[in-house]
């Protein structure tokens, strides 16, 4: 083996492509060719795409998969925390042994292909999946679709979750390319489950060319609140009431629950859905950084929103959950994102902002992002810090019993945060 440390395979991972993000299928192919893998394969496997909702898509499959005994393999990413949390067997994130045996296999299969960070952890992901043999595999697509490294599998079920402006630099900024892009995810002749009002019609016309069974949202499938905290889904084969609203916070999760639920009973599994299961699925599904309150005095919420879309989805979410107080906004971003859409999203809810930066070559700079801030609105009460975690002490310092603080902006920022106010508990 070449390392026995989990870190040290991550840092030789990370020099052996010198690009970061390489996207193409030549080398994951060639290497998943190797490890003796067919595009089928050994179990169903969905695999999820989309701007914004993947994560929370996989959860929801994950939790309703784990309550009907199921065992299920998810891949995602990135990682809030700690690396491991990528790769997860019935919800629990693997061991630091499983994956350094799992690179090993990948090591010794790939003979000098480059392959970059995520395709290494891709293939690593499908090993650990074979290794333990789950009932059901989760890919979450890391970019675009057509040409990420999940996309080496022939998924039995496809998911498009949303789509919208993102990773212009690899994915452009027109809806119609990047509709098509995610549409690389479906296969002829297998259902693709699209969580889309009205879905762009280049993915349209990918779905009839290559005789995709579409499941398109308000077609084939239907949600509707029902007050009392419930709902209901209705399709073709089959209908669920009295659902209860997911634990995850935020109006929209109902639209990627139905979802996962719909992908769901596409699969040939021994049995069929049962609302009660569906429902217990719901309650106790988690997922780290999306609305999740980290603290309670003061209240302290992190959200992982990072483009236009998502900061309108976590500005309504503000706006349907109001606190007696002010609400301050800890803000970090990428230079790379769409800061001032992100930013006017979210400004009719923020009432001060604290502005950050951090360490990767990536993040905009503190000073920047103020400006950024400044240009959406002039007239806004403004701190600038230099790290996350001195703006965490910043808002702390700014708020009161009644007041919320609202950390946003990428993972880097939720990541900061949530360490340092988990210090905070702690003490």
């Amino acid at each position: 083996m070449r390392y026995n440390k989990l870190q040290d395979w991550l840092t030789w991972q990370e020099s052996l492509n010198p690009k970061e993000i390489d996207l193409g299928l030549d080398r994951v192919s060639q290497v998943f060719k190797s490890l003796n893998f067919s595009a089928d394969f050994f179990c169903p496997v969905i695999t999820v795409a989309g701007t914004n909702g993947k994560g929370s898509t996989v959860a929801f499959i994950e939790s309703i998969l784990k309550q009907s005994n199921i065992s299920v393999g998810s891949y995602t990413s990135p990682h809030l925390f700690k690396y491991n949390e990528r790769f997860k067997i019935n919800q629990q994130a693997v061991s630091d042994d499983v994956l350094c045996e799992a690179f090993d296999v990948i090591d010794q299969a790939r003979g000098d292909v480059p392959l970059t960070y995520f395709e290494f952890a891709t293939l690593a992901a499908l090993v650990i999946f074979k290794k333990f043999q789950v009932d059901v595999v989760l890919l979450e697509v890391g970019l675009g679709g057509r040409l990420d490294a999940v996309n080496v599998i022939d998924a039995n079920v496809a998911v498009i979750t949303s789509i919208a402006i993102d990773h212009i630099d690899w994915l452009g900024d027109d809806i119609e390319l990047i509709g098509r892009e995610k549409a690389g995810i479906m296969r002829p002749g297998k259902p693709a489950v699209v969580s889309i009002f009205k879905a762009p019609e280049s993915l349209l016309k990918y779905a009839e060319e290559h005789k995709v069974k579409l499941i398109t949202l308000g077609k084939d499938y239907l949600y509707q609140g029902l007050g009392n905290n419930s709902w209901q889904l209705k399709a073709a084969n089959f209908y669920l009431s009295d659902l209860p609203v997911p634990a995850l916070k935020g109006g929209f999760q109902i639209q990627n629950a139905a979802a996962a639920i719909m992908a769901i009973s596409l699969l040939e599994l021994p049995q069929k859905l049962d609302s009660s299961t569906v429902a217990k699925g719901l309650q106790k599904v988690s997922l780290a950084g999306r609305y999740q309150q980290i603290c309670e005095s003061p209240r302290v919420i992190v959200d992982v929103a990072h483009n236009e879309q998502s900061a309108r989805m976590l500005s309504n979410t503000l706006g349907e959950n109001p606190v007696k107080g002010k609400t301050i906004a800890v803000v970090a971003m990428l230079a790379d994102k769409e800061v001032g859409k992100v930013l006017a999203a979210v400004q009719p809810e923020i009432d001060h902002w604290v502005s950050a930066g951090f360490l990767t070559s990536r993040a905009m700079s503190s000073k920047n992002l103020a400006q950024a801030v400044r240009a959406v609105h002039t007239n806004v009460k403004l701190s600038v810090c230099e790290s996350v975690t001195e703006a965490c002490v910043k808002a702390r310092t700014l708020a009161s019993e009644e007041d919320r603080i609202i950390v946003f902006g990428s993972f880097y920022t939720v990541s900061e945060a949530t360490a340092y106010f988990n210090q905070c508990n702690d003490n």
